[in-house]
């Protein structure tokens, strides 16, 4: 399994609802609210042979609220 993190920015009103709409498709790990550029961080694990820019735009980035993202990439943990 490859760690994949996102950073989710929400239209103004509609971070708890795409929060909702995120967790309800079962696609995460981990799911927090932040402060700063980004409403919402997301930490997903996709199996090895899927594609990472597939796997995030069909199940992620078309939830209606969301404006903006920032995917992270991991390589190896410490």
């Amino acid at each position: 399994m490859k760690c994949v993190f996102m950073q989710i920015r929400c239209q103004p009103g509609k971070t708890y609802e795409v929060a909702d709409a995120i967790y309800e498709r079962e696609v995460v790990s981990e799911l927090y609210s932040t402060s700063g550029e980004f409403d919402l961080l997301l930490k997903i694990y996709i199996d090895e042979q899927e594609d990472i820019g597939k796997f995030v735009n069909e199940k992620v980035l078309n939830i209606e609220g969301i404006v903006d993202s920032l995917t992270t990439l991991t390589f190896k943990a410490f």
